[in-house]
Formats: C-alpha cells, structure tokens, sequence
C-alpha cells in the first residue's frame, strides 16, 4: 500500500470513527426525546380527563360513569391515521381513577379495581399535590413492556369560599412500545445518514486527491522520470523537461543572473589585477630575465582569465539546456579510454599514469560530448591534486539500476571547509603546483549529472587521497 493510500484511508478511518461516535451519543439520546414528548403529551391527557372528572365530583365522591363509557366508545372508534412512515390504528392508553386515599375506582384495564395503589408514586405524589408520573414494567421479564404514568389531581371544592381539595387523581398510562416504531425509525434515518456523509466524504476526499494531490504526485513522478531519462522516451518527455526549465528560469531568473555577474567579476577581478600590476611594471627599465617573467605572468593570467570565461559560457550553455539533446547508448569503458588518450601529455608532465577498471558490459545513456568532459574534469582534477610517480584509478560498478563511476587519485584529499563547497562555481583550493584553477570543473561536472538525470560526488578517501564519483542512470542494450 502507498503512501498516499495509507493516508486516505487514515483519514477515512478517523472519519468513520467520528461520526460512528456521534450517531452513537445521537442514538442514545432518541428515546429519551421522544419519552419527553411523549409524557409532554400524556400531561395533557391526563388534566383535560381530571377537568370532566371534577364536573362529576359531588361531597368527594367521583362519578367515572361517564369516562368509562368515553373509554369504550374510543377503544371501539375506527381509526387509521398514517403518521409520516407509521400507521396508527387504535388508541393504546390506560386511565385508571383513584379517590383521595389511593383507592382505584376505576380501570380502563378492568383488572386493578379496588386495589391500594397509594404506594404508586404517580398516585402518592399527585395526590399530595405535587407532579406524579412513573415508568412501570408491565412484564418484569420484558424490558420492552415498560410503561409510562402520568397523574392528575381531581378536585372539588366544597363552598365558593373554601379552598379547593383533592378527592382524588386521575393517572394515563402509555405503552412504551407504542412510540418505538418512531424511535427504530429516527435510529434508521440517522444511520442512513452517517452511511450517507460517510460515503460524500469519502467521494470528496477522492476526489480531491484525483484533482489536486494525484497531480502533484503525477509531476514528482515525471519530474523523476525526467532526472533518469532513457534514450527510448526522449521524444515524448522533452517539452515537459523544456517546460520545467522554463519555470526554473522564470522563478530565478533575475536573482540568478544577479548572481552570476557578481560571482565572476569578482574572480575575473584578480588576473586583471595581475595583468595590470605586471604591464605597470613593464613600462620601466627591467633586466631581460624580469622582463621574460612579468611578460609570462601576463600571458599566464591572460589565458587564466580566457579560460575562465570559456568555462563560464560552457556551463551557461549546458544550464541552459532542458533535454539531452544528442542521446546515444555509451560505453563507459569507451569514454574512459577516450579520456585518458586526451589527457595522456598532462598526466604524463605530472609523472601520473591513469588507470581503467571498467567492464565492457557497462552502459549508460545521453550525450557523448557532454559525458566524455564531464569525465575529463574529473580525471584532469585527479591529476593536478596526484603527488607525482603515483596513480590515478578511473572504476564503475553497476549497483540499483546505475552506474557509479569514480576517479580516485592519492594526494592530500579534501580539507575539512571544502567537503560541502566542492560543486560550487568559483570555488577552488590550491594545487600542489601553485596554480590556481577556475573553479568551474566540478560545477561543470554536476550540471552534467543533473542533466543525465544523475548526481556528482566528491568526498576523501579512508586510505587517503580523494574520490570523484558521477553517478548516472545505466542503460540496457536491446541485444541484452
């Protein structure tokens, strides 16, 4: 499972859990709503039944005649209300009347007549003049069979100017199960909706990932795609690499080239400086032997100097570029033979001998050109930093789908505040020889890398000296 996917369906889960939680703590909190209403409602019933009561009510005794016979009438009343999804078709409630010492004298149910009920707390409380209501189990084995009481007092009042009494109370009753069907289908629609938001999320989410993230996933995987580029998909992937280099260049453009200028009028600032000091000196009198060695002073800052702006406009150009533009299948064994043959008179001056350990089967992709100078930097680093009478060793080893070439030579290695400021433009440390180089080889050297869709190292060696490593996607040949 990817990255991204861990991530959706994380936060999926997180959602899911979430809303599982609150539908709970919501569905837990339906049936007491509706209880509420319900008893609400039960209030009602029960004043508006003790009112007609309290008409019958003579030297507090009460007249339940004329409810009981209400009752029946209702019981046998047709009804066939549709409420939204439920349907209603008989009247469920329990009315049962007491007198003022909890006696019943009436039951809509027929079988509490007579009965103390007096320690009922709808029945005490009521008649005590205060609000009695209670939820009683009809069937101690069936915790659905629950059912809901509420009391209201009767009264009568004896003379206009006594108070009112109490000679009685009058107490609904209401199954339980006559309001479940609302609760079991509130509970319905309340997961049909979690189910609902859930999946809108999800679908959201997804969506959100196709539109936004999947293509910044899409540019990371071309832009990688770009950096190992193979000769077969060229064609196809040069415009997008164009059209990255164009972004590049418009991002960074002006700070780039701020930067650019400075950099070099600062290090093109010490050959004029030479030049200027040594043509001063030439315009007095000087010994033939001052005179031979302030005009190759001159001549040596002077091709310093061309030198270093040759460079310059070579990695200009090669920054420049967006695609390999001449993409051939080489040899690594072939360009390193190719260099050592251009630099063969050098090494020779230094008393350095190169050597090539690379196998004939090893192959890498991109410009020929380009490849073979950035090797060439490298090897003519190599060289300049050899103590004479030793060896400069050109490797590549196949390892992960590239091929790591790398030029060591034996001299002091790299002191410590070099390591990191290697690749940068300008930047140089002091040959053996005295001579100063541009500071452009490596620089040179990483932009090649980069371009080939590869990276440029240099770090010391454990047994001493330094060690160059170019680092480049390898290519399969067809007849592999």
């Amino acid at each position: 499972m990817s990255k991204r996917t861990r991530i959706f369906v994380g936060i999926v889960a997180v959602y899911i859990a979430a809303v599982v939680f609150l539908l709970y703590r919501i569905s837990l909190d339906i049936d007491p709503r509706y209880r509420e209403s319900a008893e609400e409602s039960l209030v009602d019933t029960a004043n508006v039944l003790a009112t007609l009561l309290e008409r019958q009510a003579y030297n507090g005794v009460i007249q339940t005649d004329e409810l009981e016979r209400t009752l029946q009438h209702v019981a046998k009343r047709p009804l066939n209300a549709k409420i939204f999804a439920i349907e209603k078709t008989a009247v469920v409630l329990h009315v049962y009347v007491t007198d003022a010492n909890g006696i019943v004298l009436y039951d809509s149910a027929a079988r509490d007549i007579g009965r103390d009920f007096r320690g009922w707390i709808d029945v005490r409380r009521t008649l005590d003049g205060e609000y009695g209501a209670r939820t009683t189990l009809a069937d101690a084995a069936d915790p659905a069979s629950g059912v809901m009481y509420v009391g209201a007092a009767i009264r009568e009042r004896a003379s206009p100017q006594a108070p009112d009494q109490i000679v009685g109370m009058l107490s609904v009753g209401k199954p339980v199960s006559a309001f479940s069907p609302f609760v079991a289908n509130a509970r319905q629609k309340l997961l049909a909706a979690g189910v609902i938001s859930v999946a809108s999320f999800a679908l959201l989410l997804l969506i959100v990932t196709v539109w936004l993230v999947r293509p910044f996933g899409l540019v990371t995987d071309l832009w990688r795609a770009l950096r190992s580029q193979r000769g077969g998909a060229g064609r196809v992937l040069n415009p997008f690499r164009v059209a990255f280099a164009d972004i590049r260049d418009a991002v960074t453009g002006k700070s780039y080239v701020e930067e650019y200028v400075a950099t070099l009028t600062h290090e093109i600032k010490s050959p004029l400086a030479a030049i200027r000091g040594a043509a001063e000196l030439l315009r007095d009198p000087l010994p033939e032997n001052a005179r031979v060695r302030f005009t190759s002073n001159i001549e040596e800052q002077v091709a310093r100097a061309q030198d270093m702006v040759d460079r310059m406009l070579e990695l200009s150009s090669l920054e420049r570029r967006a695609v390999v533009a001449q993409y051939e299948i080489l040899a690594v064994a072939t360009l390193a033979d190719a260099v050592r043959a251009e630099l063969a008179p050098v090494a020779a001056q230094r008393g350095v001998e190169v050597f090539i350990d690379v196998g004939p089967e090893l192959e890498i992709g991109g410009d020929r050109f380009l490849l073979q100078r950035a090797l060439a930097n490298l090897v003519s680093n190599a060289i300049d930093f050899a103590p004479g009478e030793t060896a400069v060793t050109v490797d590549a080893q196949a390892a992960r789908g590239r091929i790591d070439i790398t030029v060591r030579d034996h001299g002091a290695g790299l002191p410590p505040y070099a390591q990191e400021r290697a690749f940068e433009k300008f930047f140089s440390t002091p040959r053996p020889s005295g001579k100063k180089g541009t500071g452009l080889g490596l620089a040179f050297v990483r932009e090649v890398a980069q371009l080939h869709g590869g990276q440029a190292r240099l770090i010391n060696h454990a047994e001493g000296g330094a060690v160059a490593t170019l680092s480049l996607p390898q290519s399969i040949s067809k007849s592999n």
